[in-house]
């Protein structure tokens, strides 16, 4: 298990908070889905801040810090989760490239390889296992937030206001989103109502007000030039089901 949070902050933003300790803070927030290593990258000219901390599996060794930027320098990635078939995502890639150097063994370096490959969509949907990610394209200005199709790992969104500005978080925890500085989260109602009547509250909300559980299967970007997220299927199970039942 590990932990993702960040924010892609509105250019309109005031800069009279510390953005460092601001990522610091969210991270710390969720170190105990991550309590072997830290890391923090951002872009201020992009507005963009990516924070994970990390549960070592795969690869144990500096090679699978995070946030991790693919070979290229397009991508940059925090990933909480285990891709089960990324030697065979390796294999793949190496048949089309058969000079590429790989740095270490771990498997967000395999995704980050297969986006620079594939593209994002083609590539969560070849990824067989566990995930949410957060991910930044340097060079289109995207940030790209993924869930696994059952939704065994969380992931947290939405646009919020606070005495600075607007600002766009994201995290594998509540928690983590709570602790951006200067927020007010408001108690959802309608949110408080279904966890009355469900003892749970279902994707796509959460208890607080604008903001959202990523669901399952699902895809989202959002960037400062389309402040709407937008956010699509990759897998659909009641989909599946339909094409299993055909004769």
């Amino acid at each position: 298990m590990c932990g993702v949070a960040g924010f892609l902050i509105d250019s309109e933003f005031s800069s009279s908070i510390n953005y460092e300790a601001a990522i610091k803070k969210m991270t710390d927030s969720i170190k105990h889905r991550g309590p072997d290593d830290f890391g923090f990258w951002n872009s201020l000219s992009d507005g963009i801040y990516l924070g994970h901390r990390r549960l070592s599996i795969l690869d144990l060794s500096e090679a699978g810090h995070q946030p991790m930027e693919s070979s290229n320098g397009r991508f940059v990635i925090a990933f909480n989760g285990e891709i089960y078939n990324h030697l065979q995502i390796r294999s793949e890639i190496e048949k089309i490239n058969n000079n590429i150097s790989w740095r270490g063994h771990s498997d967000t370096e395999t995704i980050l390889s297969s986006f620079e490959t594939f593209g994002i969509e083609a590539s969560i949907e070849k990824f067989i296992g566990m995930f949410a990610f957060s991910l930044w394209d340097r060079k289109n200005k995207i940030l790209t937030l993924a869930r696994d199709r059952l939704g065994e790992k969380p992931m947290y969104y939405g646009w919020q206001n606070t005495i600075n500005g607007r600002v766009f978080l994201f995290g594998s925890e509540l928690k983590a989103v709570k602790s951006f500085p200067n927020i007010d989260l408001k108690v959802d109602r309608g949110s408080l109502s279904l966890f009355l009547r469900h003892a749970y509250i279902p994707n796509p909300y959460s208890i607080y007000e604008n903001i959202f559980s990523l669901e399952s299967g699902q895809i989202l970007q959002v960037s400062l030039s389309n402040k709407e997220p937008r956010t699509f299927n990759y897998w659909d199970a009641s989909e599946i089901i339909k094409k299993g039942s055909i004769k």
